[in-house]
């Protein structure tokens, strides 16, 4: 995706305001593994994923529970450094080699200062964010595993294809043996 498509399906920008964020965008690569987020750190960077897949994960005492995928259009990011300035409790892994673009979190802030509209599309682009990761409690809270697998296959059937089985039962919630019978009675 271009930055400007990414851009503009978050809101869409009149010309001028649209210019100043692709101003301050710059394209970065980096290979499949890298991590783009570290938990237990401020991170000061905000990626728009131009090519790629990527995976928000957390550490627990024996494994790490994948919680978020991220694909062409998404944006990356540690909202608890990004809105308080505090250390992240995810990290956020790439799963293929990606191109991204990139803008400093002060960068885009101070833009939001001087730009109302660039301040809107701030403001639209937290609150999809917030009712993607809504959407994702809600499902974990009162869908069975099963019904979380369809919806997921449903709405992404092409994950199936770039995300290992592994990340997406512990995406799930279950093991990969519980993902294995899911996946035999769904055939």
């Amino acid at each position: 995706m271009t930055a400007t498509e990414i851009v503009q399906s978050i809101q869409p920008l009149p010309e001028k305001s649209l210019q100043k964020i692709l101003d301050k965008l710059s394209e970065v690569a980096y290979p499949k593994g890298h991590h783009l987020i570290e938990s237990n750190k401020i991170e000061n960077d905000i990626y728009f994923i131009k090519k790629g897949m990527a995976r928000a994960f957390c550490y627990t005492s024996d494994t790490e529970v994948t919680f978020w995928f991220g694909r062409e259009g998404g944006v990356v990011l540690s909202f608890n450094s990004y809105i308080f300035g505090k250390t992240g409790y995810e990290t956020i892994e790439l799963l293929e080699n990606a191109e991204l673009y990139h803008i400093k979190a002060s960068e885009l802030k101070a833009l939001y200062e001087e730009d109302i509209h660039i301040a809107n599309w701030g403001r639209k682009l937290s609150e999809y964010e917030l009712v993607k990761t809504e959407e994702r409690l809600i499902s974990r809270q009162f869908k069975s595993a099963l019904e979380r697998y369809e919806e997921l296959i449903k709405g992404d059937p092409e994950l199936l294809n770039r995300v290992s089985l592994g990340h997406i039962a512990s995406y799930l919630g279950v093991t990969q043996v519980t993902l294995s019978r899911i996946r035999a009675e769904i055939r």
